[in-house]
């Protein structure tokens, strides 16, 4: 037998074995163990979850908070959750949320996977408005669902939304409408009207939409994102998803929240049953007291990632070969590069030559190659020594 040939297990379910690792990944794989390598690749900046926060969890745990606990979240989280919701987006009366209608997940990724496990049926389609972070499509497919792209268009220094596009990509086998918005990797806002818009047709065609709302608080032009429930009814087919990674940097808590018409908590307590059996109660404590006392904190981390952005934008927008928008949100320069065919390996050559890892925009779907991404939540010196190595790779003229 070959030492190196793969074991064969026998049939496997082809939705799984037929999923391609992200080039994101790849990229990542290329440059790993580089000494000195600047990480620019992922979605999270250079500081770890504030003191106040871990301390909570950690006294949790010494006081015995370690047992199985509610699937949904502690009610105290929730709470605080619903508490947080209302106060941020202004809801009140029949639009203001309570317990029932939230969920504590595993991360936004699992709000994703528990939202597509309970709409999708094998042949649904859903229409996902990209370039888009590539798990979206994963999660698709995964559960039997054809994902129908429709792009964002780059003109004018701005991403644009086709409405009247984005609607006729909309068929019988429809499911869902997918929304991420701050946008992973672009920055894109949907404003007010066009949310307006989105939400009137899917209730005519009784389809659901499903907002990734992840950045509200990461906004630059105003204090937080529009979000679908601002304009909602309790009984829309709407999921929303939340998640305490970015705004409280705790990417590594896993620990997200999905927002969800008020009969459905049942079934994502079966689900999350099913998948994870729920989130650590002394973790929930930390969350606790990132929403109570966290606001401090949403608030430097913006202003660190407007200072990012402007380091950036600043130094790409001097360079010839580059096209791009200076972001109105989120924490990432998506920006094109003229005469680039392959962006993936534009990434290895990048790691090679200037040791900074960037993400390909071929991760992001059929309307990313040609793109690169780079997250700038990071401290402006290691900023600036990125874009002084970049310069040489990208700076000059084909």
């Amino acid at each position: 037998m070959l030492m190196n040939a793969a074991p064969d297990f026998g049939p496997m379910n082809p939705l799984v074995e037929g999923l391609e690792e992200t080039p994101i990944v790849e990229v990542a794989l290329h440059g790993w163990d580089r000494q000195g390598l600047i990480p620019l690749w992922f979605g999270e900046g250079d500081l770890p979850t504030p003191r106040f926060i871990t301390d909570a969890a950690a006294d949790a745990m010494r006081r015995g908070e370690t047992f199985y606990t509610d699937q949904r979240g502690i009610l105290d989280l929730r709470k605080e959750i619903a508490a947080y919701m209302n106060r941020t987006f202004g809801l009140e009366g029949g639009l203001a949320l309570d317990t029932e209608r939230v969920s504590l997940t595993t991360g936004g990724m699992s709000s994703l996977a528990l939202a597509m496990q309970i709409v999708l049926e094998p042949g649904d389609e859903v229409v996902v408005i990209g370039p888009i972070w590539p798990n979206i499509y994963s999660t698709v497919e995964i559960n039997g669902g054809k994902s129908v792209h429709v792009s964002l268009r780059l003109h004018d220094d701005d991403w644009h939304l086709d409405m009247e596009a984005l609607f006729a990509a909309v068929t019988d086998r429809t499911k869902a409408i997918f929304v991420n918005s701050p946008g992973n990797p672009t920055g894109w806002l949907m404003e007010r009207e066009q949310q307006r818009q989105l939400l009137e047709f899917a209730r005519e065609r009784g389809i659901w939409v499903i907002s990734d709302e992840v950045y509200h608080q990461l906004v630059f032009d105003r204090d937080v994102a529009p979000s679908f429930l601002e304009i909602a009814e309790p009984t829309d087919r709407l999921f929303v998803i939340n998640s305490f990674s970015k705004s409280w940097m705790m990417t590594g808590w896993r620990l997200g929240w999905l927002t969800h018409p008020a009969g459905l908590g049942p079934t994502v307590a079966k689900l999350v049953q099913i998948i994870t059996s729920g989130v650590p109660q002394f973790l929930h404590r930390g969350a606790i007291v990132a929403m109570r006392e966290g606001d401090d904190v949403v608030k430097q981390l913006r202003a660190r990632c407007l200072a990012g952005r402007d380091i950036v934008f600043d130094r790409l927008e001097a360079w010839p070969r580059i096209r791009a928008a200076r972001p109105k949100a989120a924490f990432y320069a998506f920006f094109a590069v003229e005469g680039m065919a392959d962006s993936t390996a534009a990434c290895k050559e990048i790691i090679d030559k200037c040791n900074v890892g960037l993400s390909p925009g071929a991760a992001f779907g059929p309307a990313g190659e040609g793109y690169l991404r780079l997250c700038y939540a990071s401290a402006p010196e290691r900023l600036k020594a990125a874009m002084d190595a970049l310069e040489g790779v990208l700076g000059g003229r084909t």
